[in-house]
């Protein structure tokens, strides 16, 4: 027996005109292929969101380390301007 495999795309781009003649065991597979699929995405979606936010703690990390290494070099800058 051979599977193709559907995904939801295809699955809506069926013409209703014509009916699906489909098994128990094959709407069981398309089911099971589906939810699959749909867990798949919501994994992806999870992981997208994870990198943003580590993206952003990044990007604040950076933006604080700059900070202080101007402020340090004004403070420098300062120093050098009052020793002349």
């Amino acid at each position: 027996m051979s599977v193709e495999p559907v995904t939801t795309r295809d699955y809506e781009a069926h013409t209703s005109s014509e009916p699906l003649q489909l098994t128990k065991t094959e709407i069981e597979e398309i089911s099971e292929m589906l939810l699959y699929e749909e867990l798949s995405r919501a994994r992806i979606r999870d992981l997208e969101e994870g990198v943003r936010a580590q993206r952003a703690r990044g990007s604040a990390r950076a933006v604080r380390r700059w900070n202080r290494v101007a402020r340090w070099a004004a403070q420098r800058a300062e120093r050098y301007q009052h020793q002349n």
